[in-house]
């Protein structure tokens, strides 16, 4: 469970800042790099995970417009991207060897949140098409989730350690559902009856503990709420930033080092990077 004790709440060290106020659409890390990829950019720029200072851009041409996914894989030393565009439904993959040599293969339509599962392969939530893809890293279909029981425009998906996904619903009001690799839904949460949080609206990305709880990016709702799965109680995760959260759509979180990123789509268009989170 993310446990926040009232002695040591997580606390906001680094921001990211915006680029010519152009909205963030993703983030993740790997090992000492974070990555960064924002609004209409051919590119994915790269800081240090230390220093936050912009080491490098990696050149991505044919990103198109809207890259509101992306995930780092560890063992194939590679970067993913989701790529929607009107006739253009894809994933693009570079490698992180030094060569940033590209893969590219089409997916089903509206690709939003990636991850990579314990078998190393990609996990694509395709909105338009109310899917879930597995993919191997290089490209080839694995499994497909499609729409049962209400499960309708996923935003990301994330494969648990029982091999359960828990998916997050781009609706008002929002949802969060654990569904089966049968499609079945297993259990959703949506308001508390536990607390106090309310409805979520339009939930995006997606970050799960080592202990599956899960952490949830209440877009409309400036907000991160966090699930604890033993309880289903749903809480507004203890994040200070001065002039309040905005629109966060993507967030990451970095278990080694206890830090949770979250950038924002609007407004501020930073990323926000709060360390002190305990697991």
């Amino acid at each position: 469970m993310l446990t926040v004790v009232k002695s040591s709440l997580p606390t906001l060290t680094h921001v990211i800042p915006s680029q010519g106020r152009s909205g963030v659409h993703a983030v993740t890390s790997l090992d000492d790099d974070v990555f960064v990829v924002r609004h209409k950019s051919q590119q994915v720029e790269v800081y240090d995970a230390v220093t936050f200072t912009l080491q490098r851009h990696i050149e991505v041409p044919g990103l198109g417009e809207w890259t509101q996914g992306m995930t780092a894989c560890a063992r194939n030393k590679c970067l993913y991207l989701s790529v929607t565009e009107r006739d253009n439904s894809s994933i693009q993959r570079v490698e992180l060897s030094g060569s940033n040599a590209e893969k590219k293969w089409s997916v089903a339509s509206s690709p939003r949140g990636l991850s990579v599962n314990v078998a190393h392969n990609l996990v694509v939530a395709c909105q338009a098409d109310d899917k879930i893809q597995e993919y191997t890293t290089h490209g080839s279909l694995v499994r497909e989730i499609c729409r049962h029981a209400g499960v309708t425009r996923p935003w990301h998906a994330i494969q648990l350690s029982t091999g359960d996904y828990v998916i997050s619903q781009w609706t008002i009001p929002g949802v969060v559902s654990v569904v089966g690799v049968d499609g079945q839904v297993i259990h959703s949460y949506g308001q508390s009856e536990t607390s106090d949080v309310g409805q979520m609206k339009s939930p995006t990305s997606l970050a799960v503990t080592k202990n599956d709880n899960i952490l949830v990016a209440d877009v409309n709702n400036h907000r991160i709420l966090s699930i604890n799965r033993s309880t289903g109680c749903v809480q507004e995760l203890a994040l200070s930033v001065d002039d309040g959260i905005r629109h966060p759509g993507g967030l990451c979180l970095d278990e080694s080092r206890g830090r949770l990123y979250v950038s924002e789509l609007g407004v501020q268009c930073r990323v926000l990077v709060f360390d002190g989170v305990r697991l």
